[in-house]
């Protein structure tokens, strides 16, 4: 079990905001994947993608340099605390607090027994490095909101996907993604994602003054899935 006491945050979350962006959710299929990235059936063999460094100037990066940091894997692991979702990824030795299922002022009352029916994120992030790979251990559900690249990115261009935790989810170079969200208490993930592990965030808090919301459904979602109404 997660020591959640003994966590130190890559980033301190960003609050104080009562507004969120409702994303669409979709059920995750290769056909929906198109341009994020695509299920994965066998990490083993999977290949994760490397983008060569960029070259600054008009003279072009040497063939065969700037692309040899390789991959990095580890385990994944997310838990749930009450209404609060925290998570270490061990393949780069870092450890979040992700998001909550209600304000974050009232997450930490929420009874543990109560079911979780929608997460709210406060940022996102995208690799330019290389690609990355998201693999289910336990078989649980779990949700990820993902936008196409491009750094003028708003909440708008999101999308929710809902895997059912039978397959893989492979995310390309450059494709935003916000917190893998298990619908679980908690659930492990093989992470394989570029060594270099370079990362532009988006907070929406700030940018934005919203949260990033999508509901969290325990089958998949029909066309109109609504988000809880909250105080």
């Amino acid at each position: 079990m997660m020591d959640i006491e003994q966590l130190q945050f890559a980033h301190v979350p960003t609050t104080g905001v009562r507004q969120r962006h409702e994303t669409p959710l979709v059920v995750a299929s290769d056909t929906s994947l198109v341009g994020y990235g695509c299920l994965v059936d066998d990490p083993k063999t999977f290949p994760v993608e490397i983008v060569q460094w960029p070259a600054k100037g008009w003279r072009a990066i040497d063939p065969n340099t700037g692309d040899q940091g390789g991959v990095t894997e580890g385990l994944f692991e997310f838990c749930w605390r009450a209404g609060t979702l925290y998570a270490t990824n061990n393949a780069v030795g870092d450890s979040y607090l992700f998001g909550w299922s209600q304000w974050p002022e009232e997450a930490a009352a929420q009874p543990s027994h109560r079911p979780r029916e929608q997460v709210l994120i406060w940022r996102a992030n995208y690799h330019p490095d290389g690609g990355q790979l998201f693999y289910p251990l336990n078989g649980g559900a779990f949700i990820v909101p993902l936008a196409l690249p491009g750094d003028d990115v708003t909440p708008d261009k999101f999308v929710s996907f809902w895997c059912d935790g039978s397959r893989g989810l492979y995310l390309h170079p450059n494709v935003w993604h916000g917190a893998v969200v298990p619908l679980d208490d908690e659930a492990e993930f093989l992470d394989r994602q570029g060594r270099v592990h370079a990362r532009v965030s988006v907070d929406f808090v700030k940018e934005f003054g919203c949260y990033l919301a999508a509901p969290l459904p325990r089958d998949p979602p029909a066309s109109g899935t609504a988000l809880p109404r909250i105080a």
